[in-house]
């Protein structure tokens, strides 16, 4: 461990910044749940609500990279405060915004502390725990995120019916200052480069590459549907307003169980973490556009698309630390990036289909970005040996190095 803390402590750390985690990406998907209510509030159109997403994850594209490359040298402690509380202040402008405009912008700034957040969280909460039970804290830590499905947008989504969808992003301005206070108090002030996890454990620039792309394919996938669910829902599968916030939660509780079974898999399985998911996401997508009419069935596929979502997540920060080529925080605002591409680039893609063809069409295009990134990471991980295979297995001597990267991790082939 490269800096001490109390097992304690670190716990602690953990379960705070699990917590942002869950108020980030509450505040990130909660206009997906509220969209037929801001739109008519502010007088704009569904697709206009849905760029909100799509917009707020063109800034964290942008600007990950840059702002982990600008506060490299700053303590954590002081770093992580001031994003939570631009977050509570972006938020609370968005409870009072007046017009889309503003609203767009405090997304913006919103974005902005996102960022910088799943820039320089993940090695943050992993560095005070051993090597060997890292898959199991980052599963951990992304049950926040997972979280926020099953609780912050259902209920985002129900007090937005009840009270307005302004009052809901008061109250997560409020809990973004709580949040902020836990961290001041709780999370020690050390030098970046300290952290136990600033480095990869076997590193492999080329492998980090393709994670990035089929990651941005992945979660491309998913949302040019998760997007615009909302419609999906009420227009395709003939729901009522009333089961969204059901719906929602059923595929958020879904994507818990997803999480806890990675935290399984992670350390022992890291390919097949990352393939599995993306095998159950792609049927279930494909599932949505040939029986999204059945209420039944389409219950049964966003729960596999929950799950997938989730676990997928949870399997691509684990992979980020053992491949990142330089800095963890470098390649984990890569992550972010690519992540964030996805969204956006999924969230644009539903925004453009959804006037002229209607939601169904959503789920078959969803369904064959992830079918390419699953292709991607299977033919990248063929050329690996067997687990258990004996070191000594006849290679070109050109594969030498790749042998050397399969000792390092024996059972990436699985």
């Amino acid at each position: 461990m490269a800096w001490e803390v109390s097992p304690r402590r670190a716990r602690a750390v953990l379960i705070t910044l699990s917590l942002a985690a869950f108020a980030f990406i509450t505040t990130e998907l909660l206009p997906v749940g509220l969209l037929t209510h801001i739109a008519p509030d502010l007088d704009r159109s569904r697709s206009q609500v849905g760029l909100l997403v799509s917009g707020y994850a063109v800034v964290v594209v942008l600007a990950s990279v840059p702002l982990a490359r600008l506060t490299q040298r700053i303590p954590r402690r002081h770093l992580l405060g001031a994003t939570m509380l631009l977050f509570a202040a972006a938020n609370a402008a968005a409870a009072l915004a007046p017009t889309y405009a503003v609203l767009a912008g405090s997304r913006l700034a919103t974005a902005l502390a996102q960022a910088l957040f799943w820039s320089v969280a993940t090695a943050t909460v992993i560095g005070p725990f051993p090597v060997a039970v890292r898959g199991r804290v980052v599963a951990l830590f992304a049950t926040g995120a997972t979280l926020a499905p099953v609780l912050g947008v259902p209920l985002g989504t129900w007090l937005g019916q009840q009270a307005g969808w302004r009052v809901a992003f008061a109250v997560l301005a409020g809990v973004g200052l709580v949040i902020a206070a836990g961290v001041v108090v709780l999370l020690p002030s050390y030098p970046p480069a300290a952290g136990g996890a600033a480095r990869g454990t076997a590193p492999d620039g080329r492998r980090f590459a393709v994670l990035l792309i089929a990651t941005a394919l992945g979660i491309g996938g998913f949302m040019t549907l998760q997007t615009y669910i909302t419609p999906f829902l009420l227009d395709i599968s003939g729901f009522a307003d009333a089961a969204l916030a059901p719906l929602l939660f059923a595929s958020g509780a879904a994507g818990v169980l997803g999480t806890l079974a990675a935290a399984r898999t992670l350390d022992t399985w890291p390919i097949a973490s990352l393939v599995t998911p993306l095998s159950i996401g792609t049927a279930a997508l494909f599932g949505m556009y040939a029986l999204g009419t059945l209420r039944h069935g389409t219950v049964a596929f966003l729960a596999g698309i929950g799950l997938a979502y989730a676990a997928f997540g949870s399997a691509v920060q684990n992979r980020m630390l053992q491949l990142a080529p330089g800095s963890t925080d470098i390649a984990s605002a890569g992550v972010s990036t690519a992540f964030n591409a996805g969204i956006a680039g999924g969230s644009l893609l539903g925004g453009a289909l959804l006037p002229t063809s209607g939601a169904r069409p959503l789920a078959l295009a969803g369904g064959l970005l992830t079918l390419v990134a699953l292709a991607l990471l299977a033919v990248d991980t063929r050329p690996r040996p067997a687990a258990g295979s004996a070191p000594t297995t006849v290679r070109p001597a050109r594969q030498t190095r790749t042998q050397a990267a399969g000792r390092t991790c024996p059972d990436q082939a699985r």
